[in-house]
């Protein structure tokens, strides 16, 4: 089963229990100060996906799998519960909701519609793959030796997030071999059918091409209870870049 973090409330839950499901390269970790804000009144469990952090390693990253995945750990927390997905997590959120939607109560999708992307993250599988770790000890030289095929701080720093300095020689918690070789599913989607028959939040960054328009008829077509909204001053990563809003907006549609 995928591993957790799990965040437990102050007083005994009074609202269903929340799973958070990271994207591309991240883990349960990055979702620390939300979940823990989100946990005053209910559990907070955040995974980390297949082939990312410490959860098992599989030769496949399709969505029937994520899903599947996501499906037993909500499945031994007791379903149903609110889901939220950002980006890689969140295709794998509205596969689970299309192909098993009495495990969900509310369905939250950060910045991503479920439609087939051109972009390739795999480069950046490379450059974490290039980096000589038999020769790093330190945090600093990790990034200077990354910074050789990531041009961008913010995207650096995130990917550090997945490097274990406490192993000798360090090593990514990533399992970036599988993850290059199946892009093609990860920035696709299987052309899943359905419906989810409930609340579905697709909350977006005002400065992301992530979700455009034109894709709502296809979100709705899937999920008739659509709503949208927007983070302003906020582009793909935006739990990161304004956490304050993306919570509180998270916090109004799981009470509502």
């Amino acid at each position: 089963m995928l591993a957790t973090i799990r965040h437990t409330p102050p007083q005994p839950p009074e609202a269903p229990t929340l799973v958070i499901a990271h994207g591309l390269y991240g883990s349960a970790r990055n979702w620390g100060v939300i979940a823990r804000r989100l946990a005053d009144r209910r559990e907070v469990v955040a995974v980390d996906m297949r082939n990312h952090g410490d959860s098992p390693r599989f030769p496949v990253q399709g969505y029937p799998e994520m899903a599947a995945d996501l499906a037993e750990v909500i499945e031994s927390l007791g379903a149903p519960v609110d889901l939220m997905g950002h980006s890689m997590g969140g295709k794998a959120a509205m596969q689970l909701a299309l192909t098993r939607p009495e495990l969900i109560r509310r369905l939250v999708v950060a910045d991503i519609a479920p439609v087939a992307y051109s972009h390739d993250q795999s480069q950046h599988a490379r450059a974490m793959a290039s980096v000589d770790l038999s020769t790093i000890k330190t945090r600093a030289e990790a990034e200077a030796a990354l910074s050789a095929g990531v041009d961008d701080p913010a995207l650096r720093a995130f990917f550090l997030q997945s490097l274990d300095l406490r192993q000798h020689p360090p090593r990514w918690k990533l399992n970036l071999p599988v993850l290059e070789a199946e892009m093609p599913k990860i920035v696709g989607w299987p052309g899943t059918e359905g419906q989810f028959p409930r609340p579905a939040l697709f909350l977006t960054g005002a400065q992301s091409q992530y979700v455009r328009p034109e894709q709502r008829e296809t979100i709705r077509a899937l999920f008739p209870k659509a709503r949208f909204a927007k983070i302003p001053g906020a582009g793909h990563w935006l739990h990161a870049e304004q956490p304050r809003a993306f919570e509180e907006t998270v916090r109004v549609f799981l009470e509502a």
